[in-house]
């Protein structure tokens, strides 16, 4: 029996077989034989028959329902068969977009978290007490102003960093700062203490000594000016001699010529004395090899003790100490070898050049260590 063939099981029920029919009792007068037998198997045989070929058309209507039924179920099963293929590739596509939009979410998180940690340090940084911003940035300038000190020489960008700081800490009204402060003042008060070099007027007076060399007169050179006031004193003494002379000589005088050939005769020997004078010039010169010196040197002189100024001044710009102290005693020599001292602006020169030097000395800086300190233990004590 094959499965589509219908079961017992199914909805509709096989046909109970037909009630064997009930001879009817013949009747008093009918003779009874075999013929009457025949026909009631007969009747018997018809009215099985005729069920048997009512449950078969039965059967084949219900097989053919069968087989429809089996063939639209065939037919769907293909489309859905088609249809799940459909779904499946568009399944697959749809994977393919879902991965790539799965690794730009992944991307796009992954930047998300990178913006949020530095978003946090942000906050972080920008949660930080008032205090702590105060003490960073103390003494981030105490720093940079002892940078600035060691280039420069000088204590006024440290001084004025600490004045700041104090000030900046006085308005703050911090009561556990006290100690920076105290620490503050003390470091102001060291600072103070130390002399510091002040390279610009330094290099000024240099610049000034500069201008001076090419005016300062030498020894090798004769100047009239320079002998004025010694002839001038030298002429009033002669004036009060020769005045002293014909009032001695006057009664004398009177008895051999007139006064006023008297008064002619002294002013002309007191010219002629004057002329002789003037033609020989005695000066001491204590280098001899400064007189030597030939007039035509005199630029060269002059041109090399101006380059030995400007070394000396590029050596303190620089902060080369012992080459300035150098130069400046070379320079100093030549001005005193060469040249005339007794001339007020070889004094002049010489002075400065001696002040220049006596200032021209490596000074070391202090260093604000208990600020440093008192700051530190601030910070760590927040």
């Amino acid at each position: 029996m094959s499965e589509n063939d219908p079961s017992p099981e199914s909805g509709d029920a096989a046909p109970a077989p037909a009630p064997a029919a009930v001879p009817a009792p013949a009747p008093a007068n009918a003779p009874a034989g075999p013929g009457r037998a025949w026909a009631a198997m007969g009747a018997v045989l018809l009215v099985i028959s005729v069920t048997a070929v009512a449950l078969a058309w039965k059967a084949e209507q219900r097989v053919s329902s069968l087989e429809q039924e089996l063939v639209r179920r065939q037919q769907e099963s293909a489309q859905q068969a088609v249809e799940a293929q459909m779904l499946a590739k568009q399944a697959s596509e749809g994977m393919g977009a879902a991965a790539a939009k799965v690794a730009l979410l992944e991307a796009r998180v992954a930047e998300v978290a990178l913006q949020r940690t530095q978003l946090e340090d942000l906050i972080q940084s920008l949660s930080r007490s008032r205090d702590e911003n105060l003490l960073v940035d103390i003494e981030a300038a105490l720093r940079m102003a002892m940078q600035q000190g060691a280039i420069t020489g000088s204590t006024e960008p440290l001084v004025l960093a600490l004045r700041q700081s104090d000030e900046r800490l006085a308005r703050f009204s911090q009561p556990r700062l006290e100690g920076v402060r105290r620490a503050i003042a003390r470091d102001l008060d060291r600072v103070k203490s130390v002399g510091a070099l002040d390279i610009a007027s330094l290099t000024i007076k240099i610049d000034e000594v500069m201008r001076m060399v090419d005016d300062l007169p030498l020894l090798s050179v004769a100047d009239p000016k320079r002998d004025l006031p010694r002839e001038s004193a030298r002429g009033a003494a002669a004036a009060k001699v020769s005045s002293a002379a014909p009032a001695a000589s006057a009664p004398a005088a009177q008895g051999l010529w007139p006064a006023a050939w008297s008064e002619a005769w002294t002013r002309w020997t007191a010219s002629v004395w004057a002329e002789v004078r003037s033609l020989v010039r005695v000066t001491r010169i204590d280098h001899p090899d400064a007189a030597l010196l030939a007039p035509e040197q005199a630029y060269f002189l002059r041109e090399n003790l101006k380059l030995k100024l400007l070394n000396a001044r590029l050596a303190l710009l620089s902060r080369q100490f012992p080459t300035a102290q150098a130069d400046l005693q070379t320079a100093q020599q030549s001005l005193d070898r060469y040249f005339d001292r007794s001339s007020r602006r070889a004094t002049s020169a010489s002075e400065l050049l001696r002040q220049v030097a006596m200032q021209a000395r490596q000074t070391t800086l202090p260093r604000p260590d208990d600020t440093l300190a008192a700051l530190a233990t601030a910070a760590a004590g927040r």
